[in-house]
């Protein structure tokens, strides 16, 4: 019996757009990373080194709320 194969999330690559690239600097400081991701469709690990090479940050407040200060 062959197995079925899960379905993979289909996610962007390659250039970012104008609009993802503000709705990134819109949420990134105060939404989980994950979340983001999901929103614009693409890898966590995208968004991550995006947002890094960016010199976004999460905010102070987030952070607390992590249990991060």
């Amino acid at each position: 019996m062959a197995k079925k194969k899960k379905a993979k999330k289909q996610t962007k690559k390659g250039l970012w757009t104008k609009a993802d690239i503000a709705l990134l600097k819109k949420l990134f400081g105060n939404n989980p990373t994950a979340e983001i991701a999901a929103k614009l469709g693409r890898p966590t690990d995208a968004v991550k080194k995006k947002a890094s090479r960016m010199g976004l940050r999460k905010s102070k407040k987030y952070m607390k709320t992590l249990g991060r200060a």
